[in-house]
């Protein structure tokens, strides 16, 4: 048996002092006192926030102001100053804490060791406080399980996306970022803003998928939904892999990135086969009976080496519910880059608490996604069925009152889409032909953009581009990803 006594007897972690490095501290301070391009070296490291000793803190902000108001000039007699100004001379330990933090290092060389220390330092505090807040949630809270899973993983995936990151509050700060991407689209001329869909009339409507917009696509079942969205993920994914080949810096390659699926109602499988006829523009059918004769083979197996290179994550797991989704979303995210999350579709999702009224689990999850987007910083599309009153009504052309259980989906959704085709409900009405009705747009204009319906392959297409030759695709030089 285990001896618990001596276990039990010694320091509870958490009752121990948080992780900090003072001498280092002192080393760092003294550096960027001594030289002021050393502030400049450990400026993208460190903030004054991320020191442990309260003196400390004050003499890094007092020299942060100055470096953004000064050229030069920064020492110990002008930090001094600086903080006699505000009160907080004393608070430090006066101007011979700073003759003691200055004789701490000869020179400035060091300043970057020394700064990587000290945000370590804070990370490690930062993961501490996380893992604090987690063993209450566990002790305390009686949510369900995987609900405290997400929730743990949300605390420390936030120290991964904001650590480092000055978080920017201020309208003229907020002001200079708006600028900045309004003067980019003007150089672009008009480029879209956000990840292009793949539908040039769409992208007119909304400037591209914007980061953090909720989109919903919804239509009756066999309308298409699920292909439709391939379609745009094959688009988003196939840019993110051109970017990548042409080795674009950040700033260049635009928004974008990798697309995960959430496949709740189709297999990945059925999944990967549907990819593999929009893409090679195949008869699906004839790739489900295996009726492919040598040549066509051959051609999807050049498909489906082509295809096996694009960031595209496809998870079929039946019932997940958000706190799954969001964390796998994280995960996605941290390791390959995320540029899309597709949800098929929003009524599968498990709900946190099925005791709860079928409208309200909806408007909840709803909720959630929009938060999902906004975390993400990413498009979130999710697809929704449609109440049976349309088929009753002689109009058939979809409403946002026929979103099916809750009008929250409208309230939360920035981009609500209708699919619609006429040949669904009689086979001799415009076949062929597509209807995506923007019903909803929060920043833009609604409308109609006309789509060509390919049953054969699964694929939707503009119009214009109906008369595209086949095999487009697989004719361009193959690279690897």
């Amino acid at each position: 048996m285990v001896d618990r006594s001596e276990r039990d007897s010694s320091p509870a972690p958490f009752d121990r002092l948080p992780p900090q490095n003072l001498d280092a501290e002192r080393a760092l301070l003294g550096s960027m006192l001594l030289s002021y391009e050393a502030i400049d070296e450990v400026a993208e490291l460190v903030q004054a926030r991320h020191f442990y000793l309260d003196a400390h803190v004050r003499i890094a902000e007092a020299i942060f102001r100055l470096s953004e108001t000064t050229i030069g000039g920064i020492d110990a007699v002008t930090v001094a100053e600086e903080l006699e100004k505000r009160g907080e001379l004393d608070r430090i330990g006066g101007p011979a804490y700073l003759a003691r933090v200055l004789e701490t290092v000869p020179h400035a060389a060091h300043a970057r060791y020394y700064a990587e220390i000290v945000r370590d330092k804070f990370v490690r505090r930062m993961l501490r406080e996380a893992s604090t807040a987690i063993l209450k949630e566990i002790d305390e809270d009686d949510s369900e399980t995987e609900a405290l899973l997400g929730n743990a993983e949300a605390r420390i995936f936030q120290i991964l996306d904001r650590e480092g990151e000055d978080e920017k509050f201020a309208l003229r700060d907020i002001l200079e970022d708006a600028m900045s991407g309004i003067h980019t689209r003007i150089a672009d001329d008009g480029t879209v803003s956000g990840i292009s869909s793949g539908f040039e009339k769409l992208d007119d409507l909304t400037s591209g998928l914007q980061p953090a917009a909720l989109v919903i696509v919804a239509a009756r079942p066999s309308m298409g939904k699920t292909a439709f969205v391939c379609n745009i993920a094959k688009s988003v994914a196939l840019n993110a892999y051109e970017a990548y080949q042409q080795e674009l810096s950040p700033s260049e390659k635009g928004p974008g990135g990798g697309v995960i699926v959430f496949s709740l109602e189709q297999s990945r499988v059925e999944l990967a086969e549907r990819l593999l006829c929009i893409f090679g523009k195949f008869d699906g059918l004839k790739v489900k009976k295996g009726e492919l004769d040598a040549e066509e083979t051959e051609q999807l197996l050049q498909i489906a080496t082509r295809l096996s290179e694009l960031p595209i994550f496809i998870d079929d797991i039946p019932g997940r519910n958000m706190a799954q989704i969001s964390a796998i979303c994280r995960r996605i995210k941290n390791r390959y880059g995320l540029g899309m999350v597709v949800i098929d579709y929003l009524q599968l999702i498990e709900p946190d608490d099925p005791k709860m009224p079928r409208e309200q689990q909806v408007a909840q999850i709803a909720r959630r996604l929009k938060f999902l987007a906004k975390e993400m910083s990413v498009p979130v599309i999710a697809l929704a069925q449609l109440n049976r009153g349309v088929d009753l009504r002689t109009d058939k052309r979809p409403k946002l009152a026929d979103l099916r259980e809750s009008g929250a989906i409208e309230q939360d959704a920035d981009l609500v889409m209708f699919l619609h085709r006429e040949d669904a409900y009689d086979p001799g009405e415009r076949p062929g032909e597509a209807d995506l009705i923007v019903a909803k747009n929060r920043n833009g204009p609604t409308g109609n953009v006309p789509l060509t319906w390919i049953k054969e392959s699964m694929r939707f297409e503009s119009r214009s581009d109906f008369d595209e030759p086949p095999g487009g695709w697989v004719d361009s030089e193959p690279s690897s990803f």
